[in-house]
């Protein structure tokens, strides 16, 4: 599964969603996670109210199912679910690849319904595109 991390700095999620200049997108399994890309942004990210800076970020999430940051609007959070994409809000910034490893135990013991809920989710997205592909 994919997860993706708001983050100006590239290493901890400590951006609202709207304002990042970066999501980091990680490939995330039971075993290991690894960096698959980031994407950078740059127009006019703290301008409130203008929706249009979410599209390209909406689109950067294509294949997500989890999506941590520091704060999220309403409309940003909705178009987000729209997509089958839990968001995640961090209290306060932390390190992507503590979270990372945090998740890799939650994984692997009893993960919460949120959770099992995103790997299912992720799960059925990739047998769908398995079976476009055939």
């Amino acid at each position: 599964m994919k997860i993706a991390f708001a983050t100006q700095d590239l290493q901890t999620v400590d951006a609202h969603f709207g304002w990042a200049k970066n999501i980091a997108i990680y490939e995330f399994s039971p075993e290991a996670y690894r960096l698959d890309r980031i994407v950078s942004f740059e127009a006019n990210l703290a301008e409130d109210g203008n929706e249009d800076k979410l599209v390209p970020k909406i689109e950067a999430l294509d294949g997500c199912a989890l999506l941590y940051v520091a704060a999220i609007g309403g409309s940003g959070a909705a178009r987000v679910i729209a997509k089958k994409i839990h968001p995640v809000k961090v209290e306060k910034p932390e390190v992507i690849t503590d979270l990372l490893d945090r998740l890799l135990v939650l994984v692997n013991k009893n993960p919460p319904p949120w959770l099992r809920k995103a790997l299912r989710d992720a799960g059925e997205r990739k047998i769908g595109l398995a079976d476009l592909e055939s």
